[in-house]
């Protein structure tokens, strides 16, 4: 071959490549294949929304952004795996997981590989205040657990009893913990504490009797959407007025969608204000609803902000600069409702709004 044949054809790989920029991958990891696959598919989707809409303004630096999705299943050997293989494609960042459970799953391994994990709703105190690979975009379960203590006592229920779900230990006994801490400071106490491990063939019944046998003011349930509305629903063919609650974990719309009238007056706390008629958060609401025919919840809000944050970090990012510290660096971000700022251990906070379900419909009530 003639050098002028080698250098037209060494001439055409560099245009060929230059017209296809390697793409930015970001990886994602939540429920997809369990009993909490409304907040995972919700997320994925909020997440999609943003990346199309990021690709479609020119990516970052004209490089397209690309998504692969694992499942964790909310199991510990499917989310290892799941992990491993993100971890494999190099991502830029890993956005999740969804709960702590799987956060104590997957975490070591992103230590280990040096990859960032994004997660926009994981709470639990032992992962707050550590230098390490995750960097959290809500609040703790002692915030949490502490607006709950107020609102509750506010509302002259005193004496609680309270059911917990185990298979998400690290998140359940870390709100549980927290609210018998600062309860006691408003008057309140929690007079029981039932665990049980979410399951399709879970007693819902033996868990909402053993609740109500303690005469308590109300129940608390610390569970996810599913188990929520079972546990709403036993315990109204037992008392059909006892005052119910919820932790903000089952704060999705498959509350409503499956709790039916049992879960009617019951309190929960939302990360996001749902009357909103903001611009930005109205054009954000209208683009989810075309693209996949339903409201955005909580897990798709705060996913949502994650791409925020991402995207603004990636942009900004100066050569030789590790994702992790221009996230830390890049910021505040401006979020879909709020300002988003991140401490140096990668922790953040949002707003708190209390809710009541009314008739299918969640109403904010402070």
């Amino acid at each position: 071959m003639s050098v002028q044949r080698i250098l037209i054809f060494l001439l055409a790989a560099l245009l060929a490549a230059c017209g296809k920029p390697e793409p930015i991958v970001i990886g994602f990891i939540a429920g997809l294949s369990n009993r909490t696959t409304d907040t995972g598919e919700a997320a994925r989707n909020a997440l999609t929304l943003a990346i199309e809409e990021r690709n479609a303004a020119g990516g970052i630096g004209g490089r397209p952004l690309q998504l692969l999705v694992g499942d964790d299943g909310q199991d510990a050997a499917t989310a290892h795996q799941a992990m491993q293989a993100l971890i494999r494609a190099r991502p830029a960042v890993i956005v999740g997981p969804y709960t702590s459970a799987m956060a104590d799953v997957i975490l070591p391994l992103a230590d280990a590989a040096g990859v960032v994990v994004l997660s926009p709703v994981i709470t639990a105190m032992h992962f707050v205040g550590k230098d390490d690979m995750l960097i959290r975009l809500n609040r703790s379960t002692r915030d949490n657990a502490a607006d709950y203590a107020r609102v509750l006592a506010e509302r002259g229920l005193h004496r609680l009893a309270v059911a917990y779900d185990v298979r998400n230990r690290a998140f359940s006994e870390s709100w549980l913990a927290e609210l018998r801490s600062q309860f006691p400071a408003y008057g309140g106490e929690v007079i029981a504490a039932v665990e049980f491990e979410s399951a399709a063939d879970t007693m819902f019944s033996e868990v909402a009797a053993r609740l109500l046998e303690t005469e308590p003011d109300g129940l608390l349930f610390i569970a996810n959407a599913v188990d929520v509305a079972r546990l709403a629903q036993q315990t109204r063919k037992l008392s059909p007025n006892v005052p119910l609650a919820a932790a903000e974990w089952a704060a999705s719309e498959q509350l409503v969608e499956l709790g039916g009238q049992a879960v009617n007056g019951l309190l929960i706390a939302q990360s996001h204000n749902r009357t909103d008629e903001a611009p930005r958060f109205t054009a954000f609401r209208d683009a989810y609803r075309a693209r996949f025919q339903r409201d955005p919840g909580y897990s798709a809000i705060a996913s949502y902000d994650a791409g925020i944050v991402l995207f603004q970090a990636l942009e900004r990012r100066k050569s030789g600069q590790s994702v992790k510290d221009a996230v830390l660096r890049h910021g505040p971000y401006p979020g879909l409702q709020h300002l988003i700022e991140i401490d140096a251990f990668g922790d953040s906070t949002r707003p708190i709004h209390f809710a009541e379900i009314r008739d299918g419909q969640f109403v904010l009530v402070r």
